[in-house]
């Protein structure tokens, strides 16, 4: 994916050549670029497919055009911009000479500054003032029966993915779970050429259902066989790219890190089903709640994604310099998802009811009624990260490192030892104020 940084400056090329050298893995070509106020470093890929794309409906150049997404001049001023659900990221802080800068990813900045903050998505920032322009919200509900609406997602969801899957050589990150085999299915019906991706243990569930939707779908399907050691070996990489220690989003970057590597070797971008859980009831949990809470909740794990699982969509596919298509979360999808019946997300015990409507008879019954598993668990990883970290802690070890400086708590020997290869990687950082932690996780 796309990257930026930038310093509210012109002249600082020196600088932000600094900065871009840090995230340069985002895309196989850099620019520098001098505007009134600023300078500008872009990582892009230079395929054509994606020139293609970018170009597609403006003059703008590629990258003009990336560096419009999240940097505009107005009266004199410098401002950044996030995205409204927070796809793409975005973090800012101050130079020693007081300057504003920022990038896609916190090593860019950490280049020049500690001083780092996450610029929350749907939200601008001028050095001064922080404004939301888009928040997620309850929207008045469709009033049609629930075959319609099941017709109508399935005909918005085509439309978003086949804007995507008609420019080169695409494909899917492929768990064999019902999100991801949705992306395969809608794609592979619009693509000249379309491949699929999937990773796991030996034996695990996710590479018997991904071969499954493969053959379905008649994809070129790709899948890596993964042992304990293959994923110790990439640990220390997943934390550097994800720049974070969570145990939650590591444990469920393993995979996707190794899938991402493997889906490079043959496309420039992959559609990932992220998104699907939030939108349409996909978790388990969410049976125990009041149903006349269910709305609220699906709004509010939806604008927890930008600092969890998009940034482990983020940084697997940037690590390779590949574009991850996040289809659900397109303005179109959302907006229509909002206005779906909760009673038709989860109906009868059954998560994601209306969007297993709307898939009828385009996917086997059994990947249909797929129970949702959590990414480690399908891809077979389950606790062996945990136990892999009981035997290099102590407990002694654990009770005096686990309070962190900033006042966080880790709650686990694994999530200890991503801390400690996250300070190898980073050094000493006390304000970690930017970094996401996955809902549920106590941070104090």
């Amino acid at each position: 994916m796309s990257g930026i940084v930038g310093i509210a400056k012109p002249q600082k090329t020196t600088k932000v050549k600094q900065m871009l050298k840090a995230i340069a893995y985002r895309g196989s070509s850099t620019k520098i670029m001098q505007t009134p106020l600023a300078t500008l470093g872009i990582t892009y890929s230079d395929d054509k497919s994606i020139k293609a794309k970018e170009t597609s409906s403006s003059n703008v150049n590629p990258v003009g055009k990336i560096a419009g997404r999240f940097v505009q001049e107005r009266e004199n001023k410098v401002i950044i911009k996030r995205d409204p659900l927070g796809v793409a990221p975005l973090y800012y802080g101050w130079t020693e000479d007081g300057l504003l800068c920022f990038a896609s990813e916190v090593k860019g900045l950490l280049e020049l500054t500690q001083d780092v903050h996450e610029l929350p998505p749907g939200h601008t920032f001028d050095g001064q003032h922080l404004k939301a322009y888009y928040r997620l919200q309850k929207l008045p509900e469709i009033k049609q029966e629930p075959e319609r609406i099941a017709i109508e997602l399935h005909g918005v969801l085509d439309s978003v993915i086949k804007k995507h899957a008609t420019l080169g050589v695409v494909g899917a990150w492929l768990s064999g779970g019902l999100d991801s085999s949705v992306m395969a299915t809608l794609g592979s019906q619009h693509a000249h050429s379309f491949h699929t991706f999937a990773a796991g243990m030996p034996g695990s569930p996710d590479l018997k259902y991904a071969r499954m939707v493969a053959d379905h779908i008649k994809a070129a399907h790709h899948e890596v066989v993964v042992k304990i050691d293959d994923l110790l070996k990439v640990l220390p990489d997943v934390i550097y790219h994800l720049e974070s220690f969570d145990a939650w989003l590591v444990r469920s970057s393993m995979m996707n890190f190794l899938v991402a590597r493997l889906a490079a070797q043959y496309v420039t971008s992959v559609f990932s089903g992220e998104g699907g859980d939030e939108l349409f009831g996909g978790y388990r949990y969410l049976k125990s709640l009041d149903p006349s809470h269910l709305a609220d909740e699906l709004i509010d794990i939806t604008s927890r994604l930008h600092n969890t699982a998009l940034q482990r969509v983020d940084r697997c596919a940037s690590a390779y310099g590949t574009d991850a298509y996040v289809a659900f979360l397109e303005p179109d999808v959302v907006d229509f998802a909002l206005r779906i019946p909760t009673r038709y997300k989860l109906r009868n015990g059954v998560e994601k009811w209306i969007l297993r409507q709307a898939m009828t008879g385009e996917l086997p019954d059994v990947i249909l009624n797929r129970p949702k598993a959590k990414f480690w668990q399908g891809a077979g990883v389950q606790d062996l990260l945990a136990r892999h970290a009981e035997e290099q802690i102590s407990d002694a070890d654990f009770s005096s490192e686990r309070h962190l400086p900033n006042g966080w708590v880790l709650n686990s020997k694994e999530e200890l030892l991503y801390y400690r290869i996250f300070n190898e990687r980073f050094g000493q950082i006390d304000d970690l104020s930017w970094m996401g932690r996955t809902k549920g996780t106590p941070v104090n």
